[in-house]
C-alpha cells in the first residue's frame, strides 16, 4: 500500500518520519512523506498555500491509497473549507486519518462524502508506546477492525473538544443525525472543558446526536477546586440538551488512541 503523508498544521519531525517509514516498510508498505511536511513558516507546516497545495496533490495522486496527517498543532481548518471544494475523482477511493486538529479537515472532507477516519498519526510515534499506535493505524489502513474504538455500535464521529467547539455552527459542522459523538481533550482546565461542552451543547447541531461519549480527557490544574469531575461535567450539559450521556470511550491524546471511522455519506 501506498500511503501520503501531508502535515496541514505543524511541521513534523524528520526522527518520527524515519521510524515510521521504517516501521511501514517493515510491513510493506510505502510511506510516501511529502516535502511540505517538513516546511516551516511561522507556527505552520509551510504557508496556507503550501498547505493546500500538498494536500490537493496527494488527494489527486491515483497512485496513493490513503492520506495520513503527519501530526495536529493548528492550522487545518485555515484550509479545510478549501479542501472541500472541487474534489479530485481519485480522492474517492483514498481513506484519510488523523486527529486532533486534524478533526477540521476530517470534518470538511467527511462532508465533501470522502471515506475519513478519527486515529493515530505519523508524530504519534514519540509517545510513550508510540510504536503501538503506529501499528494500530496501519492496522487501520490494511482493514484490521480490531483497531477499531472496541464500543461502536453504529455511526459515529471522533473530536478534541476544542475543535468540535470551533467548528460546530461553520460550514465544517457534520450531519450528527443518529450517531454517537465521541470527545476527548488535552491540557485544559476543568472550567474551559464545561465552557466548551456549554458551547457545543447548545448548537442546534447538537440535539440530533444519539449519544455522546468520553474519551480521555488530561486536565490542567484548576486555579481552585471546580466542585466536580469531567464526568459529571459531561453528564451536566448532555442532559440540559436532552442527549444521552453513553460512559467512555477508548480516544484521546496518548498511544492507546482508538480508530473511529467517520459514516459515510454521499456529497
Amino acid at each position: 500500500m501506498r500511503i501520503a503523508v501531508v502535515a496541514p498544521s505543524c511541521p513534523l519531525k524528520r526522527e518520527a518520519a524515519d521510524r515510521v517509514t521504517d516501521i511501514a516498510a517493515a510491513r510493506g508498505h510505502e510511506l510516501a512523506i511529502h516535502p511540505q511536511c517538513f516546511l516551516e513558516d511561522g507556527h505552520f507546516a509551510g504557508s496556507d498555500a503550501a498547505r493546500l497545495a500538498a494536500l490537493r496533490e496527494v488527494m489527486a495522486d491515483e497512485s496513493v491509497e490513503a492520506v495520513w496527517f503527519a501530526r495536529g498543532g493548528y492550522g487545518s481548518n485555515r484550509i479545510a473549507e478549501a479542501a472541500m471544494a472541487d474534489v479530485p475523482s481519485a480522492a474517492w477511493s483514498k481513506t484519510f486519518l488523523g486527529y486532533s486538529d486534524g478533526g477540521f479537515l476530517l470534518a470538511g472532507l467527511h462532508k465533501a462524502g470522502l471515506a475519513v477516519a478519527h486515529g493515530p498519526m505519523v508524530q504519534d510515534v514519540a509517545r510513550d508506546g508510540g510504536e503501538a499506535a503506529i501499528g494500530r493505524a496501519l492496522d487501520w489502513f490494511e482493514g484490521n477492525g480490531e483497531a477499531l474504538e472496541p464500543g461502536l455500535d453504529g455511526p459515529a464521529f471522533a473530536f478534541n473538544l476544542v475543535v468540535l467547539s470551533s467548528l460546530m455552527g461553520t460550514p465544517l459542522e457534520p450531519d450528527f443525525t443518529s450517531a454517537e459523538l465521541l470527545i476527548e481533550e488535552l491540557d485544559e482546565e476543568l472550567y474551559r472543558i464545561d465552557r466548551f461542552l456549554f458551547h457545543v451543547s447548545r448548537q442546534p447541531g447538537f440535539a440530533k446526536v444519539r449519544q455522546l461519549r468520553l474519551g480521555r480527557v488530561l486536565e490542567r490544574a484548576n486555579d481552585r477546586p471546580f466542585g466536580s469531575d469531567v464526568e459529571a461535567v459531561a453528564r451536566r450539559w448532555c442532559a440540559e440538551a436532552g442527549v444521552s450521556f453513553g460512559g467512555r470511550a477508548d480516544i484521546g491524546h496518548d498511544a492507546h488512541n482508538r480508530i473511529v471511522p467517520f459514516p459515510r455519506r454521499h456529497a
